[in-house]
């Protein structure tokens, strides 16, 4: 039950585009809250509600430096790990992963079947 609570999170955060778009610009290095929001055309106000949406899904993390808030993917502290740096990620393709396997078995099974036609 657990799992699906940080995958409905994950997901959930996963959906909105502005919340992808903060996600693929942090791809190319960590980003103050207002270099994030300039390009989107959002308000500071709005886009630290994207954040924080992306913090507790554990997505991005934020530190305070000087004046600013940085963001930067992953959540605070993964010791270098990258499975811990994927974090809900990887919770996403193992779950995906399951199905993948089901239905290649189901397409193994209906190729097998129509060979025997």
């Amino acid at each position: 039950m657990v799992q699906h609570r940080t995958l409905d999170r994950t997901f959930s955060a996963l959906s909105d585009s502005k919340r992808r778009e903060i996600l693929d610009r942090l791809g190319h290095g960590p980003a103050s809250i207002s270099e994030l929001a300039a390009p989107l055309d959002m308000s500071l106000t709005g886009l630290k509600k994207h954040v924080r949406i992306l913090e507790d899904a554990n997505l991005v993390s934020t530190e305070k430096v000087g004046r600013t808030r940085q963001c930067r993917l992953g959540p605070p502290d993964t010791g270098g790990s990258a499975r811990l740096w994927l974090g809900p990620l990887a919770e996403v393709d193992d779950w995906l992963e399951s199905f993948q396997r089901l239905w290649n078995e189901r397409y193994d099974r209906l190729d097998e079947y129509l060979r025997e036609l």
